[in-house]
């Protein structure tokens, strides 16, 4: 992982990382990220850097400032949640995460479900952005990708039953998808907590060139 961002409304988070592997040269001209001496660059310019535990720290500071909101991703129940579940494995800190959030929901699925009849070729988050905001934006840059992405999810505005049918938490990403479409027992406050949601982005250092097909 070399950068986390997330937004919630006009709150975000952006932070970098060294990353622990030697970075691709594919993913380092489409990212602008190299490390040089043990520095992170951006586009040849140094960016302060913090720890996998500071940034994971923070992140959940940043989460508890709302009210155990949902964790909305493009194409994270495959890529994202899985790095971030090894990490907060590796420092002790998913008990901790966990108890901030209410679940996760990954729009890859959730846009296929809901545009499904408009013929789209690509369900990547740039395409469905161009498609349905008609605008472009600086992918592979992880702020802005979840920037994009809260536009985006605003425009879709999926009902509390679609949501439902595609919660998952880290425990049960790797599961295939429920068909349900009743909030799971025990988890009525969740409906509340709908409109409370976190766009998380982590860029890793070999994912720039990953579909999200």
């Amino acid at each position: 992982m070399v950068q986390l961002a997330a937004v919630s409304g006009g709150h975000s988070l952006n932070l970098y990382l060294i990353p622990r592997g030697q970075m691709q040269r594919g993913a380092s001209k489409v990212t602008g990220f190299r490390v040089r001496r043990q520095r992170l660059y951006l586009h040849r310019q140094p960016v302060f850097t913090n720890t996998l535990r500071e940034a994971l720290v923070s992140f959940i500071a940043f989460l508890q400032m709302f009210e155990h909101p949902l964790v909305v991703g493009h194409n994270i129940r495959r890529f994202d949640c899985p790095v971030l579940a090894r990490a907060l494995e590796e420092l002790d800190l998913r008990a901790e995460f966990e108890a901030a959030v209410s679940g996760y929901v990954d729009t890859l699925p959730l846009a296929r479900e809901m545009l499904k009849e408009r013929g789209l070729k690509s369900f990547r988050q740039e395409n469905l952005v161009r498609e349905l905001l008609g605008v472009n934006y600086k992918a592979h840059d992880a702020l802005e990708d979840v920037r994009a992405l809260q536009a985006l999810y605003s425009v879709l505005q999926p009902t509390s039953e679609l949501i439902c049918r595609h919660l998952f938490t880290l425990d049960t990403m790797k599961d295939k998808p429920a068909a349900q479409s009743k909030e799971p027992k025990g988890q009525r406050p969740l409906r509340e907590n709908f409109r409370q949601t976190v766009k998380i982005k982590g860029s890793k250092e070999d994912k720039a060139t990953q579909e999200n097909m």
